[in-house]
């Protein structure tokens, strides 16, 4: 009979936040292991000491490297695998015996421990059992007295390891962040939430729930007195303290992407999740998610320029409003808007941004292959805001100049002629045989692509929630068996 692995988590530094089965088991194994530095303490051994008895076996399992440098030919991570297997192996040989041993873990043994280097070396030969324990991110909370995450907010977990802009990209797109792994990670870590303007929400915990345990605001941190075992936590913004107004007012105007939420980027989400104000069209503002308190002041689509001034009559009262167009602002969309009405003298002192987003002619080519692989035009076809004479004028020089081409606003349900003018403009000079996609409502679950040629294009097939890419003499269609796909190639 062989024995039982337990995978004992012993808390974050407190003894008394060991669980009763964490206890009792300790107490209960006949071999008792623990990791520890070349030093010889353990912190796990430590929360443990009080469930100990006489007469068990102690294991202490000593990392060969922490920190400093190895000639390992491996490197570091080459030293780190010899020596989990050569600990796995340690601790076989007394399973085979049929010795239960309990390998202590600080906080859990599935939460950035090295309990699972054995899990995973052991499991296969004998029975493994983990037994949960409390996290240093639970403890961490604690002591700061602030709720991490409520209601439907999204919390992050990350080492401070990870690159400082890899650092930044996620604290800008999630509501709370726990960051572990500290000591020298820290500067760059705070860097990280500066950029993303979370710092001043920011706690930082060092040795939670133990006698040493401190608790300071991340801008009062001395960066060369930061432990390894340290953590910063990030609020939600529901009970983070609200951070300083911009002075005067701000306005950013952001691109949400074509329509699935994956395409919105991280730093438009964090300026959303930072707004005051949310105005835009009531089509675009749906796909927001206000938190607690932020207002929504939604309108028709054919009120750009009214909207544009509302957020900066918001702006000049001191509020942060952010703009939303679907795809890139900049396309077609509200940053023309805000940029024409922001040229008033009276809104001169109003900080305005522009943040971009995937296109909805960008989304179109992606989900067929690279249409637009090659020189482009982009051009709307509505006629609402210019002359359809000047529509026409631009059609055939792009005609001529054989570009490939990516139509807006081909066509709604008041006007429909236009498109039907464009197809025959085209086709004084385009063969009817050009590569024509249509693009309807691609990102949603609406979804629908249609490969066809400029000949055979149906404009009653085709509606506002449509972009249209007409390919240019060279664009090509190739069917194979790995699906079809077509493009425009980028050699003449």
């Amino acid at each position: 009979m062989t024995g039982i692995l337990y995978g004992v988590g012993v808390g974050p530094g407190d003894p008394e936040l060991v669980t009763v089965k964490a206890a009792r088991l300790i107490g209960e194994a006949d071999v008792v292991a623990y990791h520890s530095a070349r030093h010889g303490r353990s912190n796990a051994r430590a929360c443990a000491a009080p469930y100990l008895r006489e007469g068990q076996t102690e294991i202490r399992l000593m990392y060969p490297v922490t920190t400093e440098t190895t000639d390992h030919p491996g490197g570091y991570r080459g030293a780190l695998d010899d020596f989990y297997t050569e600990a796995a192996e340690e601790l076989a040989e007394h399973l085979a015996a049929g010795r239960n041993v309990a390998l202590l873990a600080e906080g859990d043994p599935m939460f950035y421990s090295s309990y699972m280097h054995m899990h995973k070396r052991l499991r296969d030969r004998f029975e493994c059992v983990v037994v949960p324990g409390v996290t240093s991110v639970s403890a961490a909370a604690a002591a700061t007295g602030v709720p991490l995450v409520e209601a439907d907010e999204v919390l992050t977990v990350l080492p401070g390891t990870l690159p400082e802009p890899e650092l930044r990209r996620r604290l800008a797109d999630t509501d709370a962040a726990a960051i572990m792994k500290l000591g020298r990670t820290f500067p760059a870590v705070r860097g990280a939430l500066r950029e993303a303007e979370r710092e001043g929400a920011a706690w930082y915990v060092e040795r939670a729930s133990r006698a040493d345990e401190r608790v300071l605001a991340v801008g009062d941190v001395s960066a060369e007195d930061v432990p390894y075992f340290a953590t910063v936590l990030v609020p939600g913004r529901i009970n983070a303290p609200a951070g300083p107004e911009v002075a005067g007012g701000e306005v950013v105007v952001v691109g949400l992407g074509p329509g699935d939420e994956a395409w919105t980027t991280p730093e438009v989400r964090h300026e959303l999740s930072e707004a005051t104000d949310v105005v835009g069209y009531q089509t675009y503002t749906d796909r927001v998610r206000p938190r607690p308190g932020q207002r929504v002041h939604a309108s028709d689509n054919r009120v750009e320029a009214e909207r544009a001034r509302h957020a900066l009559e918001l702006a000049a009262g001191g509020a942060r409003v952010a703009v939303v167009s679907s795809g890139d602002p900049g396309v077609f969309a509200m940053a023309s808007a805000v940029a024409e009405v922001a040229a008033d003298p009276a809104f001169h002192a109003i900080r305005v941004r522009v943040l971009p987003g995937m296109t909805a002619a960008n989304a179109v080519a992606s989900r067929v292959g690279a249409p637009l692989g090659h020189d482009y035009a982009v051009l709307s076809l509505s006629d609402y805001l210019k002359p359809w004479e000047v529509i026409e004028d631009r059609l055939r020089a792009i005609a001529a100049a054989d570009l490939a081409l990516a139509v807006y606003n081909p066509a709604s349900k008041t006007r429909r002629e236009q498109l039907v003018r464009m197809r025959d403009v085209l086709l004084e000079v385009r063969a009817p045989e050009t590569v024509v996609i249509v693009g309807r409502a691609v990102g949603s679950p609406e979804e629908s692509l249609t490969v066809t040629t400029l000949g055979g294009l149906d404009p009653e097939q085709v509606d506002m929630r449509c972009l249209l890419i007409v390919g240019s003499s060279r664009t090509e269609v190739t069917q194979r068996s790995g699906g079809r796909i077509v493009h425009t190639p980028r050699r003449y």
